[in-house]
């Protein structure tokens, strides 16, 4: 399952990736890994709050291409978070609006640690090969 997961998430990580080769080589793109450890007393809550925030950053902010967290199978308080912001200006202005000021202060109790790992796609020209194969299969 772990595998599957991991796979899984690889691929997603490289198809979404993928909207960078895709809209023209964007070179101003930010992909991020957030890494969250959570209290696991707050764990049901916390997933709550980052599904509302996660599906509204995408719905209205037109600079936010993907929000994708995820937890480990086998330790479901280890939160991961798959961000692909349109360009660093995009990241800047996410972090000020409402939804996610209201996630960051509502959640921060309920956070143990906190990890951002700033990502860069090793193979963007085979990106938007691998962004077809999934939307097709939806």
């Amino acid at each position: 399952m772990i595998k599957n997961t991991c796979t899984a998430f690889f691929i997603l990580m490289l198809s979404l990736a993928g909207y960078q080769a895709a809209s023209a080589q964007r070179h101003d793109m930010m992909v991020r890994l957030s890494e969250i450890e959570i209290e696991p007393v707050h764990l049901e809550q916390y997933k709550a709050i980052l599904a509302e925030e996660s599906a509204a950053s995408v719905k209205l902010e037109p600079g936010v291409v993907a929000i994708f967290p995820m937890y480990q199978k086998e330790t479901p308080t280890s939160v991961r978070i798959l961000e692909i912001y349109a360009s660093k200006a995009a990241y800047e202005q996410h972090i000020k609006s409402p939804h996610f000021q209201t996630y960051k202060t509502t959640t921060l109790p309920m956070v143990k640690s906190l990890k951002l790992v700033d990502m860069t796609a090793i193979d963007p020209a085979t990106m938007p090969l691998l962004f077809r194969k999934i939307s097709a299969k939806n």
